[in-house]
């Protein structure tokens, strides 16, 4: 009907598709696939009317509580999150649409199901159909690369409380001696449900010390992982991990040269997108920045009221970067993102493991150019220049961006007169390297290729450092970033002159 959506009623097909599988084959496994191209209409789970005169929900609605369908829609689905790892059901959504579709309320049953979402386009896209390709992946003796009905249980020694874990996982409320009273995300048990197992699935796990006073430096203790699932040949696996560890004193030198920082900034972002549930951004951003500073104030080395001696170890000095690239991202910042995307980046962000968190947090740069091989660079606008090719990968996108001059001398074709050879092999680097990134990860990321000052370019500067913004000094040929963001030396001096006070 014009100035009407279609009628959709997403919410009870997934319901009735639940109850099927709950009455023929509880707990052995399964998936139910939702494939759609547009928001829930009618029945339960709507999330907007069919009239076109109403608009989809938006992130300042979602601020303001005018969201009556979203708060109905994200509580039918949390119940049914409840139904879905009863009876060992995987949710899966694949949204080829260019307009929302209701991912956001959806997310709780794919999350905790550990099922797999894709926003796409259209399902005619490339990208739709290799993710759906990967998901039926056979192993040699062609069993389906899939596990289910997962379950991880902890064992610790007396000493270590159990807190909670961050990730594709429910609680099942289980409690006994080592389970701690203060719990972060899924809490208060010792064992946890997952819907699937794959060999990139990533839980975070948090422990709480009991009392430092009764552990005796470099005595033992333990924490044990025991990993039941049912493997995609319906055999019934149990995998226990037993890690060992030393008790240190408070001030013990060992302490910091154990210190991950790329793990701690993956942990970090787990916990801030956790927050970011429930609290505004500027909260959450004031609470990274908080604990920053305790950070820096005690790990640092610095003469007190002095922020020209502040000093980060190595293994210490790349964390205030990756908290300044997290506090300035789309898991945070979601001025540019519709609730859709933002619970999609979410959801991946929860799942991830350390390498790709942090391809997420701070995008990698490489830069190509006549002087020599591929060459990292800083992911700072000064790295633009008109007479290179930059290779930008956010996990989500993957950018090939030509300087003016490369884009120029490309328009005029000089990449097929034979006396430019070296023009040619310039321009198929970059595309063969990033043809490669986006063959190996699912789901797969948008290839985009733009040239300077083109509107595509922004996707690129809006992940850049800006250091040169429309306040600074202009250079010529120098690119500059329209922002009233502080720039990371600011951030750091700023963060130096708060730690030295301690």
């Amino acid at each position: 009907m014009p100035g009407h959506r279609p009628q959709r009623s997403t919410g009870a097909a997934i319901s009735a598709a639940v109850g099927l599988l709950e009455g023929c084959s509880i707990n052995t496994g399964s998936r139910i696939l939702v494939f759609t191209s547009g928001p829930a209409t009618v029945g339960p789970g709507m999330i907007v009317e069919s009239d076109m005169g109403n608009a989809i929900r938006t992130h300042r609605d979602l601020n303001s509580g005018h969201v009556a369908n979203h708060r109905k829609s994200s509580e039918f689905y949390k119940r049914l999150s409840g139904r879905l790892m009863d009876a060992s059901i995987i949710l899966d959504l694949f949204a080829c649409s260019l307009d929302q579709v209701g991912a956001a309320e959806l997310r709780a049953s794919v999350e905790n199901s550990g099922g797999f979402m894709m926003l796409g386009d259209s399902f005619e896209s490339d990208q739709f159909k290799k993710c759906l390709r990967h998901l039926f992946n056979c192993d040699k003796d062609g069993n389906l690369k899939m596990c289910f009905d997962a379950t991880i249980e902890i064992v610790t020694t007396k000493d270590v409380k159990i807190s909670g874990a961050l990730g594709p996982c429910v609680s099942l409320r289980q409690k006994n001696s080592s389970v701690s009273n203060k719990e972060i995300g899924e809490g208060g048990t010792n064992m946890w449900k997952l819907g699937t197992l794959t060999n990139k699935t990533c839980i975070v796990f948090f422990f709480q010390v009991g009392d430092e006073q009764k552990a005796q430096p470099n005595s033992a203790f333990l924490i044990q992982f025991i990993t039941r699932y049912r493997s995609g040949n319906m055999g019934i696996r149990k995998r226990v991990t037993t890690a060992a560890r030393r008790w240190m004193g408070t001030h013990s030198p060992e302490i910091a040269p154990g210190f991950d920082q790329e793990v701690a900034a993956a942990v970090m972002a787990r916990l801030a997108i956790h927050k970011a549930e429930k609290d505004f951004a500027e909260d959450v951003i004031r609470w990274l920045d908080n604990m920053l500073v305790r950070f820096a104030s005690k790990f640092g080395d610095y003469v007190p009221e002095d922020p020209s001696s502040f000093r980060l170890s190595s293994n210490f000095s790349m964390f205030p970067q990756f908290m300044y690239h997290l506090r300035r991202s789309q898991f945070i910042d979601v001025f540019n993102s519709s609730p859709d995307e933002t619970a999609f980046f979410r959801l991946m962000l929860n799942r991830e493991g350390v390498v790709g968190s942090l391809i997420m947090i701070q995008p990698t740069l490489f830069q190509y150019s006549f002087d020599g091989p591929p060459v990292p660079v800083l992911l700072d606008v000064c790295s633009i220049s008109s007479d290179v090719i930059l290779l930008f990968d956010s996990f989500f996108y993957v950018v090939i961006h030509y300087g003016s001059k490369i884009a120029q001398w490309r328009k005029l074709g000089y990449d097929k007169d034979p006396n430019h050879e070296s023009f040619r092999k310039l321009l198929e680097a970059p595309e063969v390297d990033a043809e490669q990134l986006v063959a190996e990860r699912v789901p797969v990321p948008k290839l985009v290729k733009c040239d300077q000052h083109s509107s595509q370019a922004r996707i690129l500067l809006a992940k850049l450092n800006p250091s040169v913004t429309q306040n600074s000094t202009y250079k010529d040929g120098s690119e500059i970033i329209f922002t009233d963001d502080v720039s990371l030396q600011v951030f750091i001096e700023h963060l130096m002159d708060l730690a030295v006070r301690g």
